[in-house]
């Protein structure tokens, strides 16, 4: 049956108080579609009678497992390519220069999903820069979704996944088949911590940060979440240090403390 307004309206509260993503009015059909599984795993007959279970509990393993449903989980290796392009050539160059005396490098994938962003720049790190093998370089990969970190940690990857963006010299040189998928290499992993972190609650204490992305996550939230998450960001952000956001992304009206720097057709951010 269709999803009551009732049990809509507890849902998108539910949802924005604990991750702080909005669903807008007219969503209910992504709600019915992304709890289905779940209200059938709960064995209850349909979505509207799930909520209804939540709503008579506190909050708990349940809603937690709700929360993790609706949070969105779309990437890909290489996605858009061109920040990589970006990051490879303009500023990685710039950075590592910078960081030759301490020979430290420290990068976050706030959002890393399943993983292939965050194996992507290590992909990058080793391809390109084989003089970072004796620097301390550490990638930090956060997601709000508990499911996520641990199938981002195991670093194994479907073939339709692989076929999205991975190039194939890359695939040989740091994938090993893994029955019918494929397993990232341990010295690309060894760069990468993968932890569970909701950037809309208290942060645990950071590290500062030479680079740090945060794309397409920007996009869920109001304006009031944006402002706080990139104020947040400024403070872990080296002074020279750079921000990557989606391209449907910016600090534009939100956080006048950053400047958008151009290269080509890719766009990053850096601290006025």
């Amino acid at each position: 049956m269709p999803l009551e307004k009732l049990d809509f309206d507890y849902l998108r509260q539910m949802v924005r108080e604990h991750s702080a993503i909005v669903l807008d009015e007219g969503k209910e059909y992504l709600v019915e579609m992304r709890l289905m599984s779940l209200a059938r795993a709960e064995g209850v007959p349909d979505v509207g009678a799930l909520i209804r279970t939540m709503r008579g509990k506190p909050f708990g393993q349940l809603h937690r497992d709700v929360v993790d449903a609706m949070t969105t989980n779309e990437t890909s290796f290489f996605r858009d390519l061109h920040p990589f392009e970006t990051l490879k050539k303009d500023v990685l160059p710039r950075l590592v220069e910078a960081r030759e005396g301490p020979k430290t490098l420290n990068i976050w994938c706030a959002a890393c999903s399943s993983g292939q962003e965050p194996y992507t720049i290590a992909m990058v790190l080793k391809d390109a820069f084989p003089q970072l093998a004796n620097w301390r370089v550490k990638i930090l990969a956060t997601d709000i979704s508990p499911s996520m970190v641990v199938r981002a940690r195991q670093g194994i990857f479907s073939q339709l996944e692989i076929n999205r963006g991975l190039p194939a010299p890359l695939l040989i040189k740091y994938f090993s088949k893994d029955g019918a998928s494929w397993a990232i290499k341990e010295d690309v992993k060894r760069f990468i911590e993968f932890r569970e972190m909701n950037l809309a609650t208290n942060w645990p204490a950071l590290p500062t940060f030479d680079i740090i992305f945060i794309r397409n996550v920007l996009i869920y939230f109001d304006l009031e979440m944006k402002r706080s998450i990139l104020g947040r960001m400024r403070k872990v952000l080296k002074p020279d240090g750079v921000l990557f956001l989606g391209g449907a992304e910016t600090t534009l009206n939100i956080d006048e403390n950053f400047q958008r720097v151009q290269e080509g057709r890719s766009v990053y951010y850096t601290m006025k």
